[in-house]
């Protein structure tokens, strides 16, 4: 097995990148790419796409420049969509000006819109104002310092284990665990509208969902991309149009990337279950009435 690190190159379409490690084998291939930013920025090449696509749409009426007008009409939907959604929240964003408005209980989970942790954290605390947040650390940072009421963070999956991070954070901050939820994992294989299961060469995926899929992966014979977040994954094959590869993430995601999705329940086990906990500044005064029980 030969394993492969290197800094990619420096684009402007992303504030940040990530060290990529490619390794091959016989029997599989993985690599971590660097990945979409989860600030919700939008690269400037999406913005040449739909400017490109649309002036060739004008210029002519094959069937061909129809279809990338289309996709053109596509991405500024997408783009529009994000841009109404909210920003997570960064460590840029502790600032002693920050203010907190509305009456909606504001909840903070760590991804991008269409993560699972977003669905946790609406599960757990239903009409919320969910609030993404770039790291598992700035969603502690936000509570403790008042710019959201409560977060949501997962502790533990049936299948990939514990959380560690998520332990060595509980002993740093002085949050208060203050109940739980459980939420059935459902992974889908996502691509682009047009895109072919048996085109695809690449699929992206958080490290954990990879490794939940691998029976399926395997099967369609795709190289494996890890990357930090499975709505991420989605996000990076809509905003640059890929056409050979794919995500693994939710059915939200798809709705809100605007995604096709092939294949539903791809993971190999159906017992596929992340419990989350629900952390606040204030700790709950168990009752004598109703059990109450949280273990880590």
């Amino acid at each position: 097995m030969a394993t492969t690190i290197y800094r990619p190159a420096i684009t402007p379409h992303f504030e940040q990148t990530f060290f990529q490690i490619s390794t091959s084998s016989n029997k599989k291939q993985t690599k971590l790419s660097p990945f979409i930013p989860t600030s919700l920025g939008i690269p400037r090449i999406l913005h040449k796409k739909i400017l490109m696509a649309s002036i060739q749409g004008d210029n002519n009426n094959t069937l061909g420049d129809k279809r990338k007008k289309a996709q053109a009409m596509e991405l500024q939907r997408i783009f529009e969509d994000l841009q109404s959604r909210p920003k997570p929240l960064s460590i840029n964003d502790f600032s002693t000006n920050a203010v907190v408005t509305g009456s909606r209980l504001r909840v903070a989970y760590q991804g991008v819109p269409g993560a699972y942790s977003e669905s946790a954290a609406a599960k757990a605390y239903p009409n919320c104002e969910a609030v993404p947040c770039e790291q598992f650390d700035t969603a502690f940072d936000a509570v403790e310092r008042w710019l959201v009421d409560r977060a949501v963070l997962p502790i533990e999956n049936s299948l990939g284990g514990s959380i560690h991070r998520n332990y060595d954070l509980l002993l740093r901050h002085s949050l208060h665990i203050v109940g739980e939820v459980r939420l059935s994992i459902r992974h889908c294989l996502l691509a682009n509208h047009d895109v072919r299961i048996e085109n695809l060469k690449r699929v992206l995926s958080h490290p954990q969902a990879l490794a939940q899929c691998e029976n399926t992966l395997t099967k369609l014979g795709v190289v494996r991309e890890a990357v930090d977040d499975t709505a991420g994954a989605a996000q990076y094959v809509a905003l640059h149009n890929l056409q050979d590869a794919g995500a693994v993430a939710s059915s939200g995601a798809a709705r809100i990337y605007g995604l096709n999705i092939l294949a539903e329940d791809i993971q190999d086990d159906a017992d596929n279950v992340t419990r989350f906990l629900m952390l606040a500044r204030e700790p709950i005064i168990p009752g004598t009435d109703r059990p109450f029980k949280c273990t880590l």
